[in-house]
Parts: structure tokens; sequence; C-alpha cells
């Protein structure tokens, strides 16, 4: 195995949110009686901290962003009903990877909160050494989730891979000096990713292995 340690983003590469993340950010927007934007646009702010993602989407509303994040919160989990699952083959690689001795940790925009409700809910969260999210660290693509893992664990940059689904996560591996896998099922198409740097591409979980080799 090339890497000792890999570090996953979780919306739309470990778990399929995405569909579930633009419903949320619609229905507050029609909540406060704001135009819709794209689809495409509200995915592409998937992965920054949740309050930067919604002054990025609503700029004229950024002095209203914890309150448009409380309501965002409340509405993802009890209001919008579309489900969520694990993309297929997520188990069998966090085991395969644990199995060899390769470190597994999560770096995401989401709060610490809701990262803990999935971890839960999904029993993973032993397989992941540590774990930071907006709470803890400054907002993708700001290299600093990835350089905390990374200090914690005395690991180093050659040594450690960041696997996302968006152009934010490629960008933060650059910043970081860390390689960079790009997984398509989630927001970015392939050849986004491949752009953004992305050393690797691939359109099934259970293929990452291969990647990482």
């Amino acid at each position: 195995m090339k890497y000792k340690l890999v570090i996953l983003d979780w919306d739309g590469t470990v778990m399929d949110t995405v569909p579930k993340i633009v419903n949320t950010i619609n229905t507050v927007a029609d909540q406060y009686s704001f135009p819709r934007e794209s689809e495409e646009k509200t995915k592409s702010i998937i992965g920054l901290s949740l309050e930067n993602a919604l002054e990025t989407l609503f700029p004229e509303q950024a002095n209203r962003s914890s309150e448009l994040a409380a309501t965002y919160k409340h509405v993802y989990k009890e209001v919008d009903k579309t489900p969520t699952s694990l993309f297929d083959g997520v188990e069998h690689v966090l085991k395969q990877l644990t199995d060899q001795g390769v470190k597994v940790a999560v770096a995401t925009g989401k709060s610490r909160q809701g990262l803990n409700r999935l971890m839960e809910e999904t029993g993973l969260a032993g397989y992941f050494v540590t774990t930071r999210t907006a709470d803890e660290a400054e907002s993708k693509p700001n290299p600093d989730m990835l350089n905390q893992i990374m200090s914690e664990l005395g690991i180093l940059p050659c040594d450690t891979v960041m696997v996302g689904d968006t152009i934010i996560d490629m960008e933060m591996a650059r910043l970081a000096n860390v390689d960079a896998i790009g997984v398509t099922f989630g927001v970015a198409s392939g050849e986004q990713l491949k752009a953004a740097g992305a050393r690797y591409i691939t359109s099934q979980f259970a293929q990452l292995v291969d990647g990482l080799r």
C-alpha cells in the first residue's frame, strides 16, 4: 500500500447525502422566500462549513448566516425525508485498509454533532482513528483539517492521501501537499476532479484500493 494514512471526506464520498443537502438548502430558501440557486451552484458549496456555504449561496443574507444555519440543521434532521445511505463497498474497503494497517480518518465540512450522529447510525466509528469537522478546524479548502490530522498521528504529507468528491477537497489536498483521489459519485465530474489535481479517479468506492496502490 502506497499510503500510511487515508483521509476521507464524508458527504458525497462515504455517504450519499448530496441530494438531501440540496433539498434542505432549497427548503431553507423557500422558507425565507429566497430564490433557489441552480442545482450545480448549490452542489458546488458542499464541503464548506455550513455558515460559509450559506453565505456563499446567499451573500445578501450574510448577516443572518447563524439563523439560516440553525434553520438548515432543523430541516435536515427533522423535516427533509430524502433517504441517505453509504455508498456500495464502503465498509468492505474500510475493513481492508484497517486490516492492512493503514490509518483511516475523516475530514468533513459537517458539524461534530452531525458527523457523530451519522457515525453512530452507520456503525463505522471504529474504523476511523481520528476525525475533524468544521467545528474544530478552518473551513475547507483551508488545509487546517488535514494538517491537524497528520500532526496528531505523526504522519508526513508524502504518506497521506485525501479522498473526496469535490473541487474543494482537491484544493485542500493541494494546499496540504498531499495526494488527492477523486470519486465521481458525489458532486464533481471526473474531468473537474482531474483538472483540480486528482492523481486517480474512481466511479466506485470498491475500486478505491486500486488507486491507493
